[in-house]
């Protein structure tokens, strides 16, 4: 591995421009340039399944092949959650050839961003309980406290009264912020309840938002680490996709954009999910806009779920206008002849396709896709899905048309009732952030493939008035999952 401090110092960073965290990781502390000229490339893919579809894998072999090309690139990646490390999913630094490092570390404790979201989130709530058994000065109704504790951990004991660390607000606030001040309004914004007469009850009336800001300052600058084939790598942020609006931190991203003239970056999960929030929550607030996306498929992702469930996400990403190609990420095991069936269907509906093999080859692996990005990256024409003026049922109901193919919405009595909160506290322009199962792009996770017409289940929406998201949970979507049979920890040595 090359030493951190001299691939800052390619990166054309001065002291006092990054501070070391040993020899294989540092923290950025200069802040963004106004103007950011560079490609920014999103990869996306379909509905995921036990596999796993190896996007990260793609997302760092695109950056190495870009190398390769002789360009200037760097990739804006999301830090992992113990939970998934622990659990099912496992690590989020790709695999192969195509890795960053250092790996364990990363997947672990990395520089302790996530550690300093879990404790400031959890400031807030002691604040709270603090608070009202003090003589409860501001006359808090207990039972009108919206802000759950958090940890970073699938323990679905906590259930009732804990998120994950990836889904709470103040992680989308920290990667949401656009800059320091920004970061310091959001936490004094959050919604902690209402008080005896009806009054909204912000963080900031507590006086807790600058201590929590104290908490978070040294997580909020980016971390570099590096790839296989040390090229440069931000990793930032990391909310979940499925809760959350899964994208890394604003700030790492046009870090990265201030760095390279090509950033690559990634959003969790099918492109009904992260890319969605990407395209409709992140580049609206940040004022960025995609050069290119890049859509992951498997050959046996489509053996599960259906050629058709490819159409879903084509069909989607087309409302964009962004120009995009699927990008056939190979595996040993699979055949010509199935390699060839993908290629000819994406043909039949006018995308561009390209095989990859980044996990057995690197950057190597990606050079097709990689060339064929820089070629086609000066036609985008982006535009986000819906206006932020419209109602939340006409927002939710775009995306359910344009998204999911659902043709209908359904609202519990509880949403209904948060329908009226959000106009009553003058938040309806927010972006919503849908919160549904990933193995489908519409709200029941057994619906496989591109079903049409069905209808979607709103079942309570939450307000979050620091990250300026209404969280819109679907169906039976959690906020705290839970290790599966067989844990991922059994295997660690």
């Amino acid at each position: 591995m090359k030493k951190i401090n001299l691939l800052c110092q390619e990166l054309g960073l001065t002291e006092g421009q990054f501070v070391c965290y040993g020899d294989d990781k540092a923290k950025i502390l200069k802040e963004p340039e106004k103007k950011l000229s560079s490609k920014l490339i999103l990869v996306t893919a379909m509905n995921p399944t036990p596999y796993g579809e190896g996007k990260t894998t793609v997302t760092i072999g695109l950056n190495d092949a870009f190398s390769l090309l002789g360009k200037s690139s760097i990739a804006a990646l999301r830090e992992p959650s113990l939970g998934p490390v622990f659990g099912r999913k496992g690590g989020a630094t790709g695999g192969g050839r195509s890795v960053v490092l250092p790996e364990e570390d990363i997947n672990l404790h990395f520089t302790g961003d996530f550690h300093a979201i879990t404790a400031a989130n959890n400031l807030l709530c002691a604040a709270i309980d603090n608070h009202i058994f003090q003589g409860n000065e501001l006359k808090i109704v207990p039972d009108t406290v919206c802000v759950k504790r958090c940890i970073d951990m699938n323990d679905r004991t906590l259930r009732s009264n804990f998120n994950i660390t990836a889904a709470s607000e103040v992680m989308a606030i920290f990667c949401l912020a656009t800059d320091r001040n920004d970061l310091k309004r959001r936490l004094g914004n959050i919604l902690v309840g209402y008080s005896e007469k009806s009054r909204a009850i912000y963080a900031r009336d507590l006086k807790v938002d600058q201590a929590m800001y104290l908490l978070l300052k040294d997580a909020f600058s980016p971390n570099l680490v590096q790839s296989l084939e040390e090229n440069p790598v931000l990793i930032h942020g990391g909310p979940f996709a499925n809760i959350a609006h899964g994208c890394n931190s604003i700030v790492a991203t046009k870090m990265a954009m201030s760095i390279a003239d090509y950033v690559v970056t990634e959003a969790g999960f099918g492109s009904d999910l992260g890319a969605e929030k990407f395209l409709n929550i992140k580049c609206p607030v940040a004022q960025i806009a995609p050069s290119f996306l890049v859509l992951v498929v498997t050959s046996r992702a489509l053996h599960h779920s259906g050629m058709e469930n490819l159409l879903a996400h084509i069909d989607h990403l087309k409302h964009y206008k962004i120009p995009f190609c699927v990008a056939i990420n190979h595996f040993s095991d699979d055949s010509s002849s199935d390699i060839e069936e993908i290629k000819n269907y994406c043909s039949s509906h006018h995308v561009e396709s390209f095989v990859t093999n980044s996990y057995e080859e690197g950057g190597q692996g990606g050079i097709s896709l990689a060339q064929y990005i820089v070629d086609n990256s000066d036609s985008s024409h982006y535009e986000s899905l819906y206006s932020y003026d419209l109602s939340v049922p006409d927002k939710i109901l775009k995306i359910a048309n344009s998204v999911y193919a659902c043709s209908e919405v359904n609202y519990s009595e509880s949403a209904k009732k948060k329908l009226e909160e959000i106009i009553s506290l003058g938040v309806s322009h927010f972006p919503v952030c849908i919160a549904k199962t990933p193995y489908s792009i519409n709200d029941d996770k057994n619906q496989l493939g591109y079903p049409k017409n069905s209808s979607i289940f709103v079942r309570d929406i939450l307000i979050q008035t620091g990250s300026e998201l209404l969280v819109v949970l679907l169906n039976d979507i959690i906020t705290m999952p839970g290790l599966p049979k067989k844990p991922n920890f059994e295997n660690m040595k």
